[in-house]
């Protein structure tokens, strides 16, 4: 499979999928699809966690331009991907959000493996340079590894399960806090009352400013909450005109992608580059470039602010 970068074509290498044994309160092996530049060293890695439903296979035109910009891109399965078909009933259902997380800190520590059972890629991983990414829930998986906890039903928040190997993160439409979720929000999730207090780590925070999600009477300025709310060292990119898909990155003409819009996830898959780039190389100025030509593009899709 190829893809094409910025500047040349770059083929990319695709292996999935990949099985790391999972711990036994899991019940089923971790399946991630690996994604990464066919030649070249030190690569970076994202880990990226999928929203409510999909799998390993989806994202992909945002896994498939990331590992042409020379990224390890490492996408696992969590349990409620339709591919697995857990009932609601399953014992674990009420755990996900949590072992979601445990996920990700699984194929951490499992990057070695990972790394040694794809064709070709040993040896050209740089482990010091991870970067974690998600969409809608998996933004909120991510954004535990970040610093992000979740309040008890008291309003203290909870464990930490921030991973100091995590340098950096790029949000998407991650949901803000629980102060006025919807009744079946609030009874059926409670895991969506997050603390961003503590999400200290750097991240691009990308919201949609038409994303009027149904479990928040807030409206789209709900999706802006992670980086309000959250310390120094955030950037926040609104689109404009973009709902929850954020104009199609979990993949072409599918269901969920209601504002289809290549240009959009053009913008989205420019900025998260050269956000990770910089964030994870500190002499890359990628970023500070891509900024200065959103600011100065008189038909620019998005907005940006940082802090």
């Amino acid at each position: 499979m190829s893809a094409t970068s910025a500047t040349a074509p770059t083929t990319v290498i695709s292996a999935g999928p990949v099985v790391l044994p999972a711990p036994s309160g899991r019940g089923e092996d971790l399946q991630v699809r690996v994604c990464a530049p066919a030649t070249g060293g030190d690569l970076p890695v994202i880990v990226f966690s999928h929203g409510f439903g999909w799998s390993m296979n989806g994202y992909a035109p945002l896994a498939d331009h990331w590992a042409a910009q020379g990224f390890v891109v490492v996408r696992p399965t969590h349990l409620d991907s339709r591919t697995l078909a857990l009932p609601h009933e399953d014992p674990r259902t009420p755990r996900i959000w949590r072992i979601r997380v445990e996920d990700l800190t699984l194929v951490l520590d499992g990057l070695g493996a990972l790394e040694a059972s794809v064709p070709g890629l040993a040896g050209r991983v740089d482990h010091g340079r991870v970067a974690v990414a998600g969409h809608s829930w998996g933004a909120q998986t991510a954004s535990t590894l970040l610093g992000a906890r979740v309040l008890d039903a008291d309003g203290v928040p909870g464990e930490d399960m921030s991973d100091p190997r995590v340098r950096a993160g790029v949000l998407l439409a991650l949901p803000g806090l629980g102060d006025r979720l919807t009744p079946f929000a609030a009874e059926n999730l409670p895991f969506m009352r997050p603390h961003f207090d503590t999400m200290t780590t750097p991240a691009l925070i990308v919201a949609g400013d038409e994303d009027d999600s149904a479990l928040s009477t807030r409206g789209p300025d709900w999706f802006t909450d992670p980086y309000t709310h959250s310390p120094a060292g955030k950037s926040l990119l609104t689109l404009f005109g973009a709902e929850h898909s954020l104009g199609g990155i979990p993949g072409t003409e599918v269901a969920e992608t209601t504002d289809e819009s290549p240009a959009r996830v053009a913008l989205i898959r420019r900025l998260s580059t050269a956000y990770l780039r910089s964030a994870l190389s500190s002499e890359d100025t990628g970023w500070k470039e891509a900024v200065t030509a959103l600011e100065n593009d008189p038909h620019a899709l998005g907005g940006l602010r940082s802090k």
